[in-house]
């Protein structure tokens, strides 16, 4: 039987109940396998924007909120590989690790708007399903001369900025992400503002 494998990067600093709730939902509704949370190294589009926590504790973070999750997984093939974070490797990548799997590239609205922007775009398209994560009755815009299927998840507002900000601000993040996230990010002692 052919392998219905979703692929939902990001750098997860750090993972939040919307990022779990659209992989959740995106595997149910499209019938998927797996959905590989799949921890960027180096994340291009942040280079230079802003700074990014180790790859360690991105995974270690992720880790913990997909535990009992099931159908979900943390994947670090593109923290094992090192350098540039680009999708159209990883695909590559699990397509040999994985022959002949149904590969389903899963974006939040604001990345499909900006899927042409991705470095060999093209080859993504190719290799994966497209699959854009919508907010009920808003359509996310994507660019046309791809096909996308879409998949309506609940409208949370919640933002692996803002949680950054709240706990640099000694402000609770408590039920924004499992407890499992939160006590790692105490234990590792990420996101203070420093004197």
């Amino acid at each position: 039987m052919t392998a219905r494998i979703g692929v939902f990067g990001g750098t997860f600093d750090p993972p939040h109940i919307g990022h779990l709730v659209a992989a959740s939902d995106t595997r149910h509704r499209l019938g998927l396998d797996v959905v590989l949370l799949m921890v960027a190294n180096v994340p291009w589009q942040k280079l230079g924007v802003r700074e990014v926590s180790p790859g360690e504790h991105r995974l270690a973070m992720v880790t913990a909120a997909v535990e009992g999750i099931d159908g979900l997984e943390v994947s670090d093939l593109e923290l094992v590989r090192g350098g540039r974070s680009y999708t159209a490797d990883t695909l590559d990548e699990l397509a040999a690790i994985e022959p002949g799997a149904d590969l389903f590239c899963i974006l939040g609205a604001d990345a499909a708007a900006l899927f042409t922007t991705w470095e060999r775009h093209e080859e993504v398209a190719e290799r994966a399903t497209l699959v854009v994560v919508d907010r009920p009755g808003t359509p996310a815009p994507v660019p046309g001369r791809f096909r996308w299927m879409r998949v309506d998840v609940p409208e949370l507002e919640i933002s692996s900025t803002d949680l950054r900000r709240r706990v640099g601000e000694r402000e609770p993040i408590d039920f924004l992400t499992p407890p499992g996230v939160v006590t790692c990010i105490r234990e590792r002692d990420l996101y203070r503002l420093r004197p």
